[in-house]
């Protein structure tokens, strides 16, 4: 049975303006264009509207991770971390194409939510606006995406430690524990020669918490939409994806030009021409 107030919570329409929450249609920004970078993998994060749950019922999340599976196995995306929150869930993920990831989300959205909305009696949308999604320098920011994500629940308080959340990949990527859902990246299996090996390494990646400003970086990207890494695979990734990858750089403010300036600059301008 679910209690008064998160049922009133699943039903109530979460549409609060405010810092931090959604924004009035007026004030919204234009939307982005995704980053069309297949074999590159991506930090993702999808939130409940308002911060609403997107869980109630274990049933909930095995069905969620289903429907995960199903969309990541017809579409072509491989999931490589991932961990369910109740008000939101974070994945690291490949695509294997170009539109592999838009379709995954699109999918599991559609089949979820429905079915989410059947179960509980309720209306309307369950995510706030769409998923996030940024491509992810495999060199520098790999594992530390790995960890960010399956950390979760540690810097949520909700455990002491990442292998108590039944709901994320970290038994599998450090303990070998069996889940239908993860796929090892490349650079995972160059962790060691074995499984074992491989597990004891990606263990030990656990052992120090992580940087406070390596903290900000991704999540500062992650909301602003940048990709994460150094300038020169920023620009890579524009070039590939036809999009921005990063932030315009912040010049000087043009000085507005005072009164008999303009008559100035033509005098300058004809100076110059004449090779004064």
């Amino acid at each position: 049975m679910i209690p008064p107030a998160r049922e009133r919570s699943l039903r109530a329409p979460c549409r609060r303006y405010g810092r931090g929450l959604l924004r009035p249609p007026e004030e919204r920004m234009p939307r982005m264009p995704r980053y069309a970078c297949a074999g590159h993998p991506q930090h993702v994060v999808q939130r409940g509207n308002n911060r609403c749950p997107m869980f109630v019922a274990e049933s909930d999340y095995l069905l969620y991770r289903d429907c995960l599976l199903r969309a990541c196995q017809q579409y072509g995306c491989a999931i490589h971390a991932y961990v369910f929150m109740t008000n939101h869930v974070h994945l690291l993920a490949t695509p294997g194409n170009a539109s592999s990831l838009g379709k995954v989300m699109q999918s599991v959205g559609r089949r979820y939510v429905q079915l989410f909305n059947s179960q509980y009696d309720r209306t309307g949308t369950l995510w706030e606006g769409r998923y996030k999604a940024v491509v992810i320098d495999s060199e520098r920011y790999l594992f530390t995406c790995y960890r960010y994500i399956e950390l979760n629940p540690v810097r949520a308080g909700m455990t002491a430690h990442p292998a108590q959340h039944r709901w994320s990949s970290h038994r599998a990527n450090a303990f070998g524990q069996s889940d239908v859902l993860v796929t090892p990246h490349d650079a995972y299996q160059a962790l060691g020669a074995d499984p074992r090996s491989r597990q004891a390494a990606y263990s030990a990646l656990f052992a120090d918490c992580i940087d406070v400003e390596i903290l900000s970086a991704i999540r500062s990207a992650t909301n602003k939409g940048w990709a994460l890494g150094s300038d020169h695979f920023r620009e890579m990734v524009s070039r590939v994806s036809g999009r921005r990858a990063s932030p315009l750089r912040r010049g000087p403010r043009r000085k507005t030009p005072q009164k008999g300036s303009e008559s100035n600059c033509a005098v300058e301008r004809s100076e110059l021409d004449l090779g004064h």
